[in-house]
């Protein structure tokens, strides 16, 4: 026989579960417009492009897939587009996908002046904006916002693998062909310092043009200097038409070391070992890493037909954190996701153990690395040899040390 007390207990198991009910479906309606959107703004056929570009969309296209396509129960989307590697257009193009599209965050954001226009975009519309493709270290000091996260690697990271490296080695004397914008800028400004700080000295350095075909006169700049390194604060394409003239140049063979302070297995790639081989870099990934890391690049393989920079790599780790963050947080409203992005650990294939800073450096460990000789590689895409492990703390900028003025000192 039912008592009036099963009665009232019954009663009161209804309006638990009732209510627990209404939180959740309160939070999972708290996703606007019912879709979690991702937009990528990217290098899609410029000189930028074979280190993000397409990769990077395929790396987006398989987190999303990895996460089950929905968060709270709401579709996750894709957009992307072609920032032209110019910042007016960029901007447009975030604009346009806030107000209309309702785009959530703004990822890849690839090069530094187009990083820096977004960013000042999102953090307007109070929109999320995480840089993977981009590099300057400006992203997380003086132009830090409160709304962007800097996710793979960075000046300041390069320069500390890299250029300590080589110091530590005997090559003290640097020489600089600099990409004349920001990133070229602050990558060679970036080494400048840890090589001066290291006991090392800088005799010189020249400016070039984004996108130049001919460094001839830059390299005979170079190699008139007598320093044991010629540093190119430069990437993708600029660096891999560098070295290669170089190579012609023969300037190995007379005792100059050309050290690129930003390259990528793609650019390794486009020059060969032939052209590469010994030289000294600083990367956040590499596919040859371990099973875990093999097993995801040979998935993105299949699908690309190249092997992923790290560029690449960085955007499926960056979509995984801000999926999970989403998930976390019970919406995707700009705070409380950005609030559970510096909360939560990241850990994944890619940055296996990685924190988010209140500046918005992601911290994780870096690889210095050596190229291979031709005879070492032993199939395709066998390119590296891993030289040490840069723990985190020391491979980016001291919070202490930061320029960001959201950095309580």
């Amino acid at each position: 026989m039912e008592t009036k007390n099963m009665r009232t207990g019954s009663k009161k198991n209804w309006l638990a579960a009732t209510l627990l009910a209404a939180i959740t479906t309160s939070a999972s309606a708290q996703i606007s417009n019912d879709v979690v959107k991702i937009g990528i703004l990217t290098d899609m056929s410029g000189l930028y492009s074979d280190l993000s570009g397409q990769g990077s969309i395929v790396a987006a296209r398989m987190a999303i897939e990895d996460f089950g396509k929905t968060v709270l129960g709401k579709p996750i989307e894709l957009v992307y587009a072609d920032s032209q590697n110019k910042a007016d257009v960029a901007a447009t193009k975030a604009r346009e996908w806030i107000d209309q599209q309702h785009v959530d965050v703004l990822m890849d954001l690839v090069p530094t002046n187009v990083a820096l226009a977004v960013m000042d975009v999102a953090q307007q519309k109070n929109k999320i904006a995480i840089v993977v493709g981009s590099a300057s270290s400006t992203i997380t000091n003086e132009k830090c916002t409160a709304t962007s996260a800097h996710w793979m690697y960075d000046t300041y990271s390069s320069s500390v693998g890299t250029g300590k490296a080589l110091v530590k080695r005997g090559a003290d004397s640097w020489f600089f062909l600099t990409a004349d914008y920001a990133f070229g800028k602050s990558l060679e400004k970036d080494v400048s310092d840890v090589v001066t700080a290291a006991g090392g000295k800088v005799v010189g350095s020249v400016k070039h043009p984004l996108n130049a075909s001919d460094f001839s006169s830059f390299l005979l700049q170079a190699q008139t200097s007598k320093a044991k390194v010629i540093g190119l604060a430069n990437a993708g394409g600029d660096t891999v038409n560098a070295v290669k003239q170089a190579s012609e140049f023969g300037i190995a063979s007379k005792g100059q070391l050309v050290a690129p302070l930003l390259m990528f297995i793609s650019d390794v790639h486009s020059m060969g070992l032939q052209n590469a081989q010994g030289m000294y870099l600083t990367e956040g990934f590499y596919w040859d890493t371990n099973n875990d890391t093999r097993a995801w690049s040979k998935r993105f393989f299949s699908i690309q037909k190249k092997m992923p920079t790290m560029a690449q790599a960085g955007m499926y780790s960056a979509v995984t954190h801000y999926l999970k963050s989403v998930k976390a947080a019970g919406t995707d409203d700009t705070a409380p996701v950005m609030k559970k992005m510096r909360e939560l650990p990241i850990s994944d294939v890619v940055i296996p153990k990685g924190t988010l800073r209140e500046d918005g450096r992601v911290v994780h460990d870096m690889l210095l690395l050596q190229v291979k000789k031709p005879a070492e590689s032993k199939m395709p895409w066998d390119y590296y040899k891993i030289v040490s492990v840069v723990p985190g703390n020391d491979a980016f900028r001291p919070l202490a040390q930061s320029g960001c003025p959201l950095v309580k000192k």
